[in-house]
């Protein structure tokens, strides 16, 4: 069976929007030999709260599970907890260019716009591109504006590959669908974001449905009135059809269709009746979840699994190098 290997960085609260991201994981799991992980090390490369970050790492494994992540069917584990990771990193720093890595798009524009950036926000691609070559996944499934760091992961590999010996298996972005992407309820020409400062634009996946209903119900809109799926003219509106359409499954076209006779105050109170629900039902399995074992289970399962594997990959990795006595 094809691998798949999925990071998702504990850099903030998990939305609605988070939620279309762990669908389409759902699917994978079905469908290849998923592996899962949690790159903590990733969210360093900017400050954190050390207490903050702890707790985000276990609420979002916690929430992976409540939305139908199957540990039978994922390998789930932390980055941090596999060394190997950060050393297979430095031997793959020094095989890669500084103009490759100065060409990554999220340094490039904190420092165009003049920030003081750590080292580490520099070299992170390096490592996540360890991230992916130490358990030869098929497959990374990433957004079309993470494809670069796929690219410079295969670049790497086969580099070295052609330098030292066949090692590495040569991954392959899986750009995932375009299409139920949530956008911010108040800028809706912005997706929503786990990172957001607008707190009314965006619903988190731990917020109080009553609370949630009442962030829909404030949804910007338009003033014509008139309930039709067009992003460009009617971001708002298509953002609350999507919305619906991604938690019920159902099509998008039959949603329009759906509510094309009702008015704006009948759209938001469905789908702010659709997002309380779903809410209330990720939110009842999540706090069984995080007052149980389950998740230390899980992290020790994968903790065990993956360092197996990551440990005979950089000892084949230092063979080739010469580094072994």
């Amino acid at each position: 069976m094809k691998k798949t290997l999925t990071g998702l960085k504990p850099s903030g609260e998990l939305t609605l929007g988070s939620l279309m991201t762990i669908k389409q994981m759902k699917e994978y799991q079905d469908n290849y030999d998923s592996y899962l992980f949690v790159p903590d090390l990733h969210a360093i490369t900017v400050p954190q709260d050390p207490q903050e970050l702890k707790e985000r790492i276990r609420k979002n494994v916690a929430l992976y599970l409540a939305c139908g992540i199957d540990p039978q069917k994922n390998t789930i584990y932390l980055q941090s907890e596999n060394l190997y990771h950060a050393n297979l990193s430095w031997v793959l720093e020094c095989t890669t260019y500084m103009g490759e890595a100065s060409r990554m798009t999220q340094y490039k524009d904190k420092t165009s716009k003049g920030e003081n950036v750590s080292v580490g926000l520099f070299t992170y691609p390096i490592l996540m591109a360890a991230d992916i070559l130490l358990y030869d996944a098929d497959y990374v499934p990433v957004g079309i504006d993470q494809k670069q760091h796929v690219e410079l992961a295969r670049d790497i590999a086969i580099r070295f590959n052609k330098k030292y010996g066949n090692i590495f298996q040569i991954p392959e972005p899986l750009i995932t669908k375009v299409g139920s992407k949530i956008m911010d309820l108040q800028e809706p020409t912005k997706k929503m974001s786990k990172s957001s400062d607008n707190y009314k634009g965006t619903i988190l996946l731990l917020d109080d449905p009553e609370v949630a209903k009442k962030k829909i119900m404030s949804a910007v809109t338009d003033s014509d009135n008139t309930i039709k799926y067009d992003p460009i003219n009617k971001p708002g509106i298509s953002n609350l059809l999507t919305i619906y359409s991604a938690l019920t499954d159902i099509p998008l076209n039959d949603v329009e269709n759906k509510f094309k006779d009702t008015n704006y105050g009948t759209l938001k109170k469905e789908v702010a009746s659709i997002v309380a629900t779903t809410l209330q039902d990720i939110q009842t399995k999540y706090q069984s979840i995080i007052s149980s074992n389950i998740i230390d289970e899980v992290l020790n399962q994968g903790k065990e699994k993956t360092n197996q594997i990551a440990s005979q990959k950089l000892k084949q990795v230092y063979h080739l190098l010469g580094l072994e006595r």
